[in-house]
């Protein structure tokens, strides 16, 4: 039984999903544990599970009505009876500016702070908890309670609710195929989730970080390991950097085993493969082929060559030539992975003749790109917006790993050692990165970049013949 069925098989019951939606709109109106959990993520995927086993749309907006109800009222009433206390527990003992912030937007809006809160995502869990700090009448904020969460259940349920509905009969799944998507889509939320988590908690403010470095002190042997790990400038190893190349090189070596042990596709590749074979949505493999052209050599020089451009003229080299190791190295790993595993691909266009398949050079190349572009661009955001960044490079790895299925040119199992191997490089780019200190990358014209990046390759797709 592969990844796909097991997931199918513990979709929950209607009822437990009822719970599900509640508790996630609880957690997410929540002091404390709101601001580290992704709320909306989790919120549509729930909301279009229900949406696509036929659930009544209306329980689930209650459900997420009274988790939303109580998620606040515990917060208002941790504020009024622990005043002095809130300021000591985890994590705003680490990250007293979630407070100010709540106090500010609070200060500045008086008691209709608590109905706007509930759709200002960075002070929604944290405004219930200062107008308990503030003494607001309980009355008041019973009612700015009931309100706001009468109206913030159904726009958040609703709309994943109708993509669990629709996705299937709009785009005329096969019927085997379903199960593989939600497979994939809870796979991807959990990680996602998980990374989420896990990145906090390693931290220099994380209770893993915290744990480990206490430890340390207590020996010399400790001691010098931990500065081993630490840069010279810095007194703290990068636990974060490290653990991600430690995990992704135990996952990639035990994943390629996996790969030479079989003598040709997995089972769960076969599967996969005769399914996306019946696949008919028109315009599907034209977004393939496109992914693909935007994902190839000359895709990539497309998508780096503005930016490049701007590094050089501003004379920030280090990050220049981190960026061109990286993709260098991935390239690297790609032709040794390729020729030393030597796996035939499920089919071959013309200019694919004689390219072997694992890993996916696309996809690895895809996670190194993206990857060390959100480690840069989070470096020089808020700590409490940094997550935005990785987000977003999922958001765009997924589609260009997946156009290889769409595409018929690679196996599924080709994708994971491929994502794998990226993750591998793009912790060693970090892990380099953070030996010496850097200067800021700002002011950096964004946008401007990113827009001519998307006219380069919009005209490398158009234009130009694949490689």
């Amino acid at each position: 039984m592969n990844i796909a069925d097991t997931l199918f098989q513990l979709a929950p019951s209607p009822g437990l999903l009822l719970l599900i939606i509640a508790t996630i709109a609880l957690v997410e109106s929540l002091a404390l544990v709101g601001l580290l959990v992704p709320g909306v993520v989790l919120m549509t995927a729930a909301a279009s599970m229900a949406g696509h086993q036929e659930l009544a749309v209306t329980p689930a907006i209650i459900a997420a009505f009274i988790g939303a109800v109580v998620g606040d009222g515990l917060s208002f009433m941790l504020g009024y009876h622990q005043r002095e206390r809130v300021t000591m527990l985890w994590p705003l003992s680490r990250h007293p500016e979630w407070l100010s912030r709540g106090a500010r937007f609070f200060q500045r809006h008086g008691p209709l702070s608590v109905f706007l809160g509930r759709f200002v995502g960075p002070v929604r869990p944290v405004v219930p908890l200062i107008a308990g700090m503030l003494r607001m009448s309980p009355r008041a904020f019973i009612w700015a309670n009931l309100v706001s969460a009468a109206l913030w259940a159904p726009a958040y349920v609703l709309p994943g609710y109708l993509l669990g509905r629709t996705w299937q009969r709009l785009l005329g799944l096969p019927e085997a195929l379903e199960q593989w998507l939600i497979g994939l889509g809870a796979l991807v939320v959990v990680l996602a989730v998980a990374f989420s988590w896990v990145r906090h908690l390693v931290t220099r403010d994380g209770l893993a970080y915290q744990g480990l470095a206490s430890l340390s002190r207590r020996s010399a042997l400790g001691r010098r390991l931990w500065q081993l790990l630490s840069p010279p400038h810095d007194e703290e190893p990068p636990l974060a950097s490290w653990l991600l190349l430690i995990l992704s090189l135990a996952a990639v070596s035990a994943w390629t085993l996996v790969v030479i042990q079989h003598d040709g596709p997995l089972a769960m590749d076969t599967r996969l493969a005769a399914l996306m074979e019946r696949l008919a949505l028109p315009g599907l493999n034209a977004a393939g082929e496109a992914l693909a052209g935007a994902g190839d050599l000359l895709g990539v020089l497309a998508l780096l060559l503005p930016w490049a451009t701007w590094l050089l003229w501003r004379r920030q080299l280090p990050a220049f030539w981190h960026i061109t190791g990286g993709l260098l190295g991935i390239a690297l790993l790609n032709s040794l992975g390729k020729s030393a595993i030597g796996r035939a691909r499920p089919d071959t266009f013309d200019h694919l003749a004689g390219s072997l398949s694992y890993p996916s050079a696309h996809t690895s190349t895809a996670v190194v790109l993206f990857g060390m572009a959100a480690a840069f661009v989070s470096l020089e955001l808020p700590p409490g917006k940094r997550f935005l960044a990785y987000w977003a490079a999922i958001a765009m790895v997924l589609p260009m790993a997946l156009s290889r299925l769409v595409l018929g040119v690679h196996w599924l199992s080709d994708l994971i050692g491929g994502a794998l191997l990226g993750l591998v490089v793009c912790a060693l780019v970090q892990l380099a990165w953070q030996r010496h200190p850097r200067p800021s990358l700002r002011p950096c014209p964004w946008h401007l970049l990113g827009v001519a990046s998307l006219v380069l390759v919009a005209a490398r797709i158009a234009w130009l013949p694949p490689v």
